[in-house]
C-alpha cells in the first residue's frame, strides 16, 4: 500500500510539472511578423533580421532527459524502499 502512495504522489508531481509546462511553452509564443515582410530596416545583405531557432528539438531533448532523470530517481527510490524491508 505504500508504493502505491509514492507512485500516486510521484505521479501527481509530474503531471503537476507538465501542466505547468505546457502553460510556459503556450506564454513564450511570439504574434506573427508584420504584414508585408518588412523588416523595418534596410537589410541590403539578404540576411534575414527575423530568423527562427529551432528550439523545437532541443525542448523535446530536456524533455527526454528530465524524464531519465526522473526514472532515475524513482528507480533509486524503489531500491531503496526493498532494501529497507
Amino acid at each position: 500500500m505504500a508504493l502505491m502512495r509514492v507512485i500516486f504522489k510521484h505521479t501527481k508531481r509530474l503531471f503537476i510539472i507538465l501542466l505547468l509546462t505546457g502553460m510556459s511553452f503556450n506564454a513564450m509564443t511570439q504574434p506573427p511578423p508584420p504584414p508585408g515582410g518588412g523588416t523595418g530596416g534596410d537589410n541590403t545583405s539578404g540576411n534575414s533580421l527575423n530568423g527562427s531557432a529551432p528550439i523545437g528539438s532541443e525542448a523535446v531533448i530536456f524533455l527526454i532527459l528530465g524524464a531519465a532523470y526522473g526514472g532515475k530517481k524513482f528507480y533509486d527510490l524503489k531500491k531503496e524502499e526493498t532494501i529497507e524491508a
